[in-house]
């Protein structure tokens, strides 16, 4: 009898929040796909919120279909409401939303934000004043579509401008357009 061989581990776990509603621009359900096969492609473990829903289930069912490996993190009081996708590689259930940011980062080596909404805005501006405060030094990327996130960076700036924050946050997230500026982005930092 002839062993088993083990897949090739992940070269590195990318962490990606994105929304659980897909929005009303398809640009950003493709990006989704994208970011999916070729997060897959170059051997990375997606690492997001377990949902099967959204951008979210987007992501995931093409990282699957291009063979990655998928590690998933839910809350329970979420489990019906973003359909807990119980066929990823991992699969973990959390007792609260601040677990489920937490062994999400702790699982991942950087993080992506794609388009969504307020949940996605909580966990990167959780990311980010973990990134700030110096508890983690992983890289940020946003996945600007379309120029979604262009408010976004605005509202950043203005923070730096108004004097509530140093200009060093404004180096803490990179942004890119397309999921392949993401992931040459990625690369570049993980080397």
């Amino acid at each position: 009898m002839t062993p088993k061989c083990n897949p090739t581990p992940p070269a590195r776990s990318i962490c990606v929040y994105c929304g659980s509603r897909t929005g009303h621009d398809p640009a950003h359900v493709e990006a989704a796909e994208t970011l999916g096969q070729l997060i897959a492609g170059e051997n990375w473990r997606l690492v997001y919120g377990a949902g099967d829903v959204g951008l979210m289930g987007t992501v995931a069912r093409a990282a699957q279909a291009a063979g990655g490996d998928t590690f998933g993190v839910i809350p329970t009081h979420l489990l019906d409401l973003e359909v807990g996708k119980t066929d990823l590689t991992r699969f973990i259930v959390t007792e609260t939303m601040h677990e489920r940011k937490k062994v999400m980062v702790m699982n991942a080596d950087a993080i992506v934000l794609m388009p969504g909404g307020a949940g996605s805005l909580d966990e990167f501006f959780e990311a980010l004043t973990w990134r700030q405060l110096g508890l983690h030094d992983k890289p940020i990327v946003l996945l600007d579509s379309n120029g979604f996130w262009k408010p976004l960076q605005a509202l950043m700036k203005h923070v730096v401008d108004e004097g509530f924050a140093d200009a060093s946050l404004l180096d803490f997230v990179q942004a890119a357009p397309s999921p392949e500026g993401v992931m040459e982005t990625l690369r570049r930092a993980l080397t």
